[in-house]
């Protein structure tokens, strides 16, 4: 059995979670995710950094992903985050995905352990193996610590459940350089904002995005022009966002994207520690784009 491949396309919105007193705050978690859709967005991304992910608990990131998948009601793919430095748990974050109804897993490289890229290997191999669900692979050494080799990858998209790669490396030749090695299509994401034009210029199908948490709509349009080939359109499109880009990672994302979208009435600011809200030059500066953009 295998896995379909080249699916997931588009921006899928890294979500954020909303929270109140302290506890997820489900209606207005649902009522961003029915916004997101409405919009235009073209997939979901529950529990990821985005999400707040390390400081939920099980129950809270099991909770949140069918919170997810029950509000989109099948309109739009849920691609839940399921990663972990424990395999173990990764495997048993990615069985409850795939129970809960979503339409593949994110799995972020392990963090903190920095595995050898045999573990890579071996801790992919085995989500994959146990879960039978479609993965798509998280490359972000900025966190995690660990780059995980086109080589790895290469040897990774052998296996029949693993259908793409959210690539946070910035490195725009990694579309190219995957591709020359990798086994089957993989669907190419970028993780970053600032660089989704150009990585889907060098053939990347989409970006798992933060910023369309805040313009769900204009990032919608930058990847149907890309999508159309009309990379000129998408690049004006994008540079209109580009100071919301930058802004949104003045302080350690979360922080400036929920305040952001605290502004727009979306949700409270409330983060978990050890993440706490921007200071207020940047809470100021992320105001004012809001304001140049007319969000607010």
């Amino acid at each position: 059995m295998m896995a379909e491949t080249m699916n997931f396309k588009g921006v899928y919105t890294a979500l954020i979670t909303p929270f109140k007193n302290g506890k997820v705050d489900e209606q207005a978690f649902q009522d961003f995710v029915e916004w997101q859709i409405t919009e235009g967005i073209n997939g979901l991304v529950p529990c990821g950094t985005t999400g707040e992910s390390p400081t939920l608990s099980h129950d809270e990131h099991k909770r949140v992903v069918e919170l997810c998948v029950e509000a989109a009601k099948g309109r739009v793919p849920v691609m839940a985050g399921t990663g972990s430095n424990s395999t173990d748990e990764a495997i048993m974050m990615t069985k409850h995905a795939k129970a809960a109804g979503a339409s593949s897993a994110l799995v972020v490289a392990p963090y903190y352990n920095k595995p050898t890229q045999e573990g890579l290997y071996q801790h992919y191999k085995a989500i994959n193996d146990a879960a039978q669900f479609p993965i798509v692979i998280y490359n972000i050494p900025g966190r995690s610590v660990v780059n995980i080799t086109d080589d790895t990858l290469a040897r990774l998209s052998e296996l029949p459940f693993i259908t793409g790669v959210k690539d946070a490396t910035g490195d725009l030749a990694r579309p190219y350089t995957l591709r020359a090695k990798q086994k089957k299509t993989l669907d190419l994401f970028s993780g970053e904002d600032m660089t989704a034009v150009a990585f889907n210029a060098a053939g990347g199908h989409g970006c798992i995005s933060v910023s369309s948490n805040i313009m769900p709509k204009r990032c919608a349009q930058v990847q149907a022009a890309c999508k159309a080939g009309d990379f000129a359109k998408a690049s004006e499109l994008h540079e209109i966002m580009v100071p919301l880009h930058s802004v949104l990672f003045c302080e350690t994302s979360p922080a400036p994207v929920k305040f952001a979208a605290s502004l727009m009435k979306k949700c409270n600011v409330d983060l978990r520690l050890p993440l706490v809200e921007p200071n207020a030059d940047n809470k100021n500066q992320i105001t004012q784009v809001l304001k140049k953009l007319h969000l607010l």
